[in-house]
């Protein structure tokens, strides 16, 4: 059963975004002690670092209690490792880390994800304050004079994630007649199409059929329209397809 959400009631106001807190990663730990220890070394160092490690390793698979660790290991291969990268190095090569390719593309690949998570952070702020500015507009009555935003569609789903994801008539009432008037960010044509795939089929279907009776009846108020959100909420499909099919029969204006 649909849900419809009271316009004007209370919401619940979201935390603050936070960046979430990494895991923690023993076999990265152990890759990283690894690195830091080798910094500096050349080949013979290495090797005998290498030698420690795999009697350590030998060590530790006698102890039934460490058959799950995963750092001991780790580390053992990021030794093997540089081992390897210092045994095709020039004589008298030290291990840096600045200089090892694994490194710094896991440098590169970490620095992207904490750009890519600051980037969704921010957005969720937006979309938090723009929800909040929102709802604003529906306690004062006028949001459905205010022009939507690029984003919007988020917004929505935001708003009807503080109401228990509840269907909030209203907000929806508004981006459809936005959508059949091309107001706000609808005016431009790739804003529309993306619409498609951001908004529910009953918005959808209500825009499409609103925008075909604007136009056949012109001068026609919201009041007189209400009915079309009731159809397009009930029925979607049909209420999609009867605007398909006034389309077709007056093509003329389009």
């Amino acid at each position: 059963m649909t849900r419809m959400w009271p316009p004007g009631g209370e919401t619940r106001r979201p935390s603050t975004p936070r960046a979430p807190r990494e895991p923690i990663d023993p076999a990265r730990i152990g890759r990283r002690v690894v690195r830091r220890r080798a910094q500096g070394m050349d080949a013979g160092a290495v090797a005998a670092a290498l030698e420690d490690a795999r009697f350590d390793a030998r060590q530790r698979s006698r102890h039934e209690d460490l058959a799950d660790d995963v750092r001991g290991p780790a580390e053992l291969a990021e030794w093997e490792r540089i081992d390897q990268l210092l045994a095709v190095a020039l004589p008298g090569t030290v291990y840096d880390p600045d200089t090892d390719g694994v490194v710094q593309a896991e440098l590169a690949a970490d620095a992207a994800a904490a750009a890519a998570q600051e980037a969704e952070l921010r957005e969720a702020a937006r979309v938090a304050a723009r929800a909040d500015e929102l709802q604003a507009l529906r306690e004062l009555g006028t949001l459905q004079q205010t022009e939507p935003r690029t984003g919007d569609e988020a917004v929505r789903d935001e708003l009807a994630r503080r109401a228990g994801w509840y269907v909030q008539a209203d907000v929806d009432d508004w981006l459809a007649h936005a959508l059949a008037g091309r107001r706000g960010h609808y005016r431009d044509p790739g804003a529309r199409k993306e619409a498609a795939s951001l908004l529910p089929p009953p918005v959808l279907a209500h825009a499409a059929l609103l925008a075909e009776l604007a136009r056949l009846v012109p001068g026609a108020d919201i009041d007189q329209l209400a009915f079309v959100g009731r159809l397009a909420t009930a029925e979607p499909e049909a209420a999609g397809e009867l605007a398909a099919l006034l389309t077709r029969a007056h093509p003329e204006g389009r």
